[in-house]
Order: C-alpha cells, then structure tokens, then sequence
C-alpha cells in the first residue's frame, strides 16, 4: 500500500493505548495481536494495551481458553480460530467477492498489485491483494493494517468516512482546532473532491500508489481500491495509471449498487 504522510509532530495517543471499557479488553488484546503481524511477549503486549500485567493475563487466559491466542515461549500470537474466521470472512466476504473480479482486470491491464482497503477504528486494512506478476512488484500483505494518517490507502478510506468519523479521527490524531488538524481536513476535502489519492514512498519505499474509493447502494464508501507500482517503473505513467484505477473502482461500484 502505497503511502505518504500528514504532519504527525501534533499526533495524540493512539485508540489501542486509549482507556478501553472493561468489556472490551479481551478485543482489544486480540486486535493489537492480529495487528502486529508477528509473536509478542507480555511486556509488549503491556506497552501496545496499556493494560495492567494482572488484567492482561486474566484476558489472555479468555483467549487461550477459546482458542483466539496460542502460546509459546512466553510469546502470544493469534490462534487457530482466528484462522478459522479469517477463512469464514473469504468465503462470506460480501465486498470481497464482488471486488474481486475488478481488481484482476486492473492488476492484468495495469501489470502491477492492486489491493482492496478499508477502514477500522483508526486503520486502514488491506482485505485482499492482487499481486503484479514482473519479478519487480509492490506487495502490501493480506490483512496488514497501517494507521488511518498516512498514505493514499489510509488517506482515500479517512476521506471518505461519514464527516462524524472522520472527525473523530482527526481529532484523535492531530487534536481539536490545532493548524495540523486543519491541515489535514483540507487535504482530505482535496482527496473527496478529485476522487483519488496519490502518494509515493512514505511507508514502503520506492512505492507510487493510487486509492480510490468504492460506493455501496446507499452512495456511501465501502472501502477503496489501491494500485500499487515501483516509482521508478511508474514515473511518466501516472496519469494512465490513475485512470485505469478510476474506471476500475466506478466498475466495482456498479456491482456494489446492483448486488
């Protein structure tokens, strides 16, 4: 996923180190898990949650118990029913399926990745991928997150979350009637009005990418799609490349409305 980024100097807490309800912790514990994309121990699991050792164990026994967490070595990480729902939502996966289609014509006329974006709490997730087929090729993993305040993924999705979202977003990243909020609120209003994001080489260097968003029957944004090139094999291209992504995600849309 190609990203670039905001002004993150002003950048409050994020949501998983927030005050959660009580509730909601053991969900908590499992999204810094899924999100992390790799073992973590107790301590750093402490550092990403916030929480307390004694509160952290009581929720990582819920999960081990149910089978959401595995433990080894006094590292955790997602269990096999986490497998098992992530094999549900491909098989159930309204959005997924209908994208689909779409994003191979685009990755086969583009000949480079295209992967389909949404956003969840404060990140942009990437739901599915289609890779380029040249040696040279921009990978963004299935299911990898980045947070919701950079990048033309992240960018693309935020822009297009109801206005009450978004600016709870803005507000928890750059904080209430500060210059870098507004900054960002009127890159996002740019974004809506193209119908588009562009950036190069934030996050994953030497990527160039184009996210744009995808519409459900009641016009509102489901997600995005996000084309992804090296810069190198890009440069000259781009504004080819931003039209295939456009016409690509006006096509899933219509799927969208019709289904």
């Amino acid at each position: 996923m190609a990203t670039a980024c905001f002004d993150t100097a002003a950048m409050s807490k994020s949501a998983s180190s927030a005050a959660v309800p009580t509730a909601d912790r053991v969900l908590q514990v499992l999204a810094v898990l899924a999100r992390q994309g790799k073992t973590l121990s107790a301590a750093e699991l402490m550092e990403h949650t916030g929480l307390a050792r004694s509160t952290l164990y009581r929720q990582l026994a819920r999960l081990k118990r149910w089978g959401f967490v595995l433990e080894s070595d006094g590292h955790y990480a997602p269990g096999p029913l986490s497998l098992q729902l992530a094999l549900g939502f491909d098989l159930a996966s309204h959005l997924v399926r209908l994208a689909r289609p779409g994003m191979l014509e685009l990755a086969q006329q583009s000949q480079e990745s295209v992967g389909l974006i949404v956003a969840v709490n404060d990140q942009a997730i990437c739901l599915d991928m289609v890779e380029s087929q040249q040696s040279l090729r921009c990978s963004f993993e299935k299911g990898r997150s980045v947070p919701l305040r950079a990048g033309a993924s992240a960018k693309c999705v935020l822009a297009h979350l109801p206005e009450a979202a978004r600016a709870a977003v803005l507000d928890s990243l750059w904080g209430p009637g500060t210059p870098a909020r507004q900054a960002a609120q009127d890159e996002l209003d740019a974004i809506r009005q193209a119908g588009f994001a562009v950036s190069a080489g934030a996050v994953d260097p030497g990527v160039w990418g184009c996210s744009v968003p995808l519409f459900g029957a009641s016009r509102q944004a489901v997600g995005a799609i996000t084309l992804m090139a090296p810069i190198l094999r890009s440069q000259g291209h781009e504004e080819a490349l931003i039209r295939m992504t456009v016409v690509a995600a006006a096509r899933i849309s219509r799927q969208l409305v019709l289904h």
